[in-house]
């Protein structure tokens, strides 16, 4: 009997011997009958078997038409626009984006005649600014920062630096007076967009420097709201220059040419720095310039200061004058490169339609290392050691060298 099951069992897994699974299943079930087994039994996990065989093959099926589905859509995709793929693959690709690039961005979000300064986080367009100018402002900033430099760089907004502040609300600007680096012609561009003239050839030169007349309002006129609603808002800018090469300017403008007549640098300035400064007693001549070196790098100069009152501007430093540290300004322009920083900065203060600056004769903004020389040349390494100390802190916010040529 259990011969003849084994060879049911052959017959019907041997699919070439049975008509067919039913008739196996059939055949299978007699021969146990007849070998004494009883009731028929139901073969179950052979029909499972088969069953999941067919589920298997079914299921393989689907899923070789839908891929060929898929692989036909993208080839039809991709021929009929062949840059689409292309497209939306290069947004998946990582891109580098510079602070340069950021700062555009933010820029080009805020609304128009708004102007950010560096105290906001640079976010002024960089991008189309020349890297000089960049450079510039991220230089201040990183001096100002600065803790050892401190007591060199920074000063109170006071009344005398509002004082040296002009406006122009009609365009919203400011411009800090630095005497000695061209700002006559500043202001003659701003007394032009002012209204008070129609170009800059009709301005007497009287009027330029007489404040009740040429309709320049200072800073210093308005209420704290009003200052600080344009010290927030306007464009602001001023211009520098070597600190040593401006005090030469500044000595011999009023000490020795004073080509506008104003006595009292000559009758009562420099009277009052002799009597202090001068070593040699019995010396008549004018006020030297190793006398006003010697005043400007005394520790002790400030009570002379008050003696002066406001003419001390002409040698003051960049920071008692416009707190660059403590006003956050658009444009710091350097008169070595006039030239080309006066345009631009009319370009950028949105006016270089309307007004352009005076011809600038050719080689007077050139640095003059002989110049200084010669001018030092009569002057004790330890008081020009002094004077150094005074302004080093606008050699250093601006960027100019430090002279060692006369320090060593």
């Amino acid at each position: 009997g259990a011969e003849r099951a084994r060879c049911a069992r052959r017959d019907v897994s041997g699919g070439a011997r049975s008509p067919s699974s039913a008739q196996g299943l059939a055949q299978l079930s007699r021969y146990l009958q007849d070998a004494g087994f009883g009731e028929p039994i139901k073969v179950v996990w052979l029909t499972s078997d088969i069953m999941h065989h067919r589920w298997l093959l079914l299921a393989a099926c689907f899923w070789v038409i839908f891929m060929f589905m898929v692989a036909s859509k993208f080839i039809t995709l991709t021929f009929k626009n062949p840059d689409a793929y292309g497209a939306k693959q290069e947004s998946l690709i990582p891109t580098a984006v510079t602070e340069v690039e950021k700062i555009h961005v933010i820029k080009e979000k805020s609304s128009p005649g708004e102007f950010q300064t560096i105290g906001r986080g640079l976010s002024e367009n960089h991008r189309h600014r020349p890297l000089v100018h960049v450079e510039r402002l991220e230089l201040l900033r990183n001096m100002c920062q600065d803790t050892s430099l401190r007591n060199l760089t920074h000063s109170t907004v006071s009344k005398f630096v509002l004082d040296r502040i002009f406006v122009c609300d009609k365009h919203k600007i400011l411009f800090c007076q630095t005497p000695k680096v061209g700002n006559t012609q500043w202001k003659k561009v701003l007394i032009v967009l002012n209204g008070a003239f129609s170009s800059i050839e009709e301005i007497p030169e009287s009027i330029v420097h007489d404040h009740e007349k040429n309709g320049l309002p200072r800073l210093s006129s308005f209420s704290d709201s009003e200052i600080q609603k344009r010290l927030k808002l306007y464009f602001k800018f001023f211009i520098v220059r070597d600190p040593f090469e401006r005090l030469i300017s500044a000595f011999k403008d009023k000490f020795v040419h004073n080509p506008r007549f104003e006595p009292w640098y000559r009758h009562e300035i420099a009277p009052g720095i002799i009597r202090k400064y001068r070593k040699n007693r019995t010396e008549t001549r004018g006020l030297q310039f190793e006398d006003f070196v010697r005043y400007l790098g005394d520790p002790n100069h400030r009570w002379l200061d008050l003696q002066f009152g406001d003419h001390i501007i002409h040698w003051v430093t960049y920071v008692e004058l416009c707190a660059p540290c403590e006003i956050t300004y658009s444009i710091v322009g350097h008169h070595e490169t006039l030239e080309e920083d006066a345009p631009y900065i009319l370009k950028e203060a949105g006016i270089d339609h309307l007004v352009s600056y005076p011809t600038i004769p050719p080689g007077i903004t050139v640095y003059n290392k002989t110049k200084v020389e010669h001018y030092f040349s009569g002057v004790s390494k330890r008081d020009i050691r002094r004077l150094y100390a005074r302004f080093e802190g606008d050699f250093k916010l601006f960027g100019y060298q430090k002279p060692d040529f006369l320090l060593n």
